[in-house]
């Protein structure tokens, strides 16, 4: 049976053929087509450059016989191996050099076998957070919550000849940047104060897990002091 979507790409340029093999690979994800099920997140996407217009490019994909790592389904520590594995962090401490090993053998995801990888969009502020928990600064559960407070939404990556083969381009619409590099801003600017003000505001909890409790403990995935 087939399952259609509507995903949307914002570029700086018309994208009619997506081709597997382009793109950066120290993305979120790794190598990969980048999409939202959002029009209006994908043209913020398209406007992150002042001054400079883009497209926002919009798809159809019948997801029916991919295979797709809904990433909402596993915890935040896994979504933080995946980023570890692709992203560059700058460690420095001995809790987040020992914290990313450890990480990467217990909660790490093989994604190799997938068509889509569908999670949380680490933006520039999104990525603050990832490396205030490597540095034990803040708790698994509040970056569980961080990850939600500028409400980026979800984005799907393509990341197999499969997925790219169902893709179906639909049309691409001129996006200005005067109107929408702003919408931008003040989405990275408020997450970036709401997450000031939650981690000025935090309390400490007995029961809150970090990095070097994690350390510590030996915890593993499915320990249930992480559901706590």
């Amino acid at each position: 049976m087939s399952k259609i979507i509507t995903l949307y790409h914002g570029s700086t340029e018309k994208i009619e053929h997506p081709a597997l093999g382009k793109g950066k690979r120290n993305n979120d994800y790794g190598q990969g087509f980048y999409c939202t099920a959002h029009r209006d997140l994908a043209c913020e996407w398209a406007s992150k450059l002042q001054g400079l217009d883009g497209y926002v490019n919009q798809y159809e994909i019948d997801t029916a016989g991919l295979k797709v790592l809904d990433l909402s389904k596993y915890g935040i520590l896994h979504w933080m191996t995946i980023l570890l594995k692709n992203r560059t962090f700058t460690l420095t401490t001995p809790i987040s050099i020992q914290g990313k090993t450890y990480l990467m053998e217990h909660f790490d995801i093989d994604i190799s076998s997938y068509d889509i990888i569908k999670g949380y969009r680490a933006d520039d502020s999104y990525f603050s957070f990832a490396e205030d928990f490597l540095n034990n600064a803040i708790s698994v559960s509040h970056l569980s919550r961080a990850m939600r407070l500028g409400k980026l939404g979800i984005q799907y990556v393509l990341v197999s000849q499969k997925a790219f083969d169902a893709l179906r381009f639909v049309q691409a619409d001129p996006v200005e940047n005067s109107v929408y590099y702003p919408l931008h801003m003040v989405r990275d600017t408020k997450a970036r104060k709401a997450y000031r003000s939650s981690k000025a505001n935090l309390t400490i909890d007995t029961n809150d897990i970090y990095l070097l409790d994690i350390l510590r403990g030996g915890i593993e995935d499915g320990d249930p002091r992480l559901s706590r």
